[in-house]
């Protein structure tokens, strides 16, 4: 994601077709943390761009209440994710459906 901390560097990689790789590897991958970071770079990639002085993201300062809520959410998504694995609910791969 350090790439895409300025707005030259996420040009490059939406240039790249970097999109398609991350959204087929977020398919099949198990590891919690792998997802979770497909995920983030997905956002950064297909959202908005970000207003002036902001174009930088390594240089936003995020308020603490908002910092909070994000790590709030990001526990609840992990537990959510932990729950699915256990209950068997994972989609394969279309490598693991043939054989």
């Amino acid at each position: 994601s350090q790439l895409t901390a300025t707005k030259p560097g996420r040009r490059v990689v939406r240039d790249k077709g970097t999109y398609v790789i991350l959204r087929e590897l977020h398919r099949c991958e198990r590891e919690p943390d792998v997802l979770a970071a497909c995920e983030n770079l997905i956002q950064v990639l297909i959202g908005d761009e970000p207003g002036p002085g902001m174009e930088n993201l390594l240089e936003v300062k995020i308020p603490e209440e908002v910092e909070e809520q994000l790590q709030r959410r990001d526990r609840e998504e992990e537990r959510w994710r932990r729950e699915e694995e256990e209950a068997g609910g994972s989609t394969p791969c279309p490598e693991e459906l043939s054989g």
